[in-house]
């Protein structure tokens, strides 16, 4: 079955490239020009997307606007973004991802890294699906709850678990401070950010010599990038 990429964006030769491109690449697409039209067809439970390209500036609902939304619902909550802006500032960067973002494409893009970054999402999208993670020498079972490295069994606490496989669901994405704060410790919590640093350093320090698994981003947060 065709996966199914909707392309929010109101510039019409941008969007028109990308849907002639991911129909020669056997993806099928779908364009609105504008956010409440994405809205609308994203939340048809008869076409739902695998994935969604969304433009940041976009006339009416901005992009920021309409990701939150997204999330907000719980047929989309979980379908992958990737966010088109011509902001290559950082702070804009964070604020996407904090936004719900999964990835973002800086403009100008090539079509072809486009392409490679929704290859991308969308396998690890599939991947979270899973019930465990397991590589050369890490098995993580979220089930069971059970950490090994090597043969060694890495004992966690909930928290450190919690954040371990956040990370792991997040393969290859940097996860930002305050998503980890969120997603782990819960929207109420109102602590400073030291509290998460003290609960990676120790995650590290359980997970011996696969510890290097868990990369830090300087001045953005965390990110796992798996066996190397």
């Amino acid at each position: 079955m065709q996966q199914h990429i909707l392309i929010v964006e109101d510039d019409a030769d941008i969007a028109e490239s990308l849907h002639y491109n991911f129909k020669r690449e056997g993806f099928r697409s779908t364009i609105a020009e504008s956010g409440e039209k994405g809205l609308r067809i994203a939340l048809d439970d008869k076409a739902t997307p695998s994935l969604i390209i969304l433009d940041l500036m976009l006339p009416g609902m901005s992009g920021m606007e309409l990701c939150r939304r997204l999330r907000r619902e719980q047929l989309t909550e979980k379908t992958p973004i990737i966010m088109l802006t011509a902001k290559a500032a950082e702070t804009d960067k964070i604020a996407g991802l904090d936004t719900g973002a999964d990835d973002y494409v800086v403009k100008p893009f090539s079509v072809k890294e486009v392409i490679a970054r929704v290859r991308a999402v969308l396998r690890r999208a599939e991947k979270e699906a899973s019930p465990r993670y397991e590589d050369k020498g890490l098995l993580v079972d979220f089930e069971d709850m059970r950490v090994k490295c090597g043969t060694d069994d890495v004992r966690l606490t909930r928290k450190e678990f919690a954040l371990l496989e956040h990370l792991i669901k997040n393969l290859g994405r940097v996860a930002t401070r305050q998503q980890l704060l969120d997603n782990v410790w819960g929207y109420s919590y109102f602590g400073d950010t030291r509290t998460l640093d003290v609960h990676i350093r120790r995650l590290r320090q359980k997970m011996g010599n696969c510890s290097t698994r868990i990369e830090t981003v300087v001045g953005v947060g965390y990110r796992f990038i798996g066996s190397n």
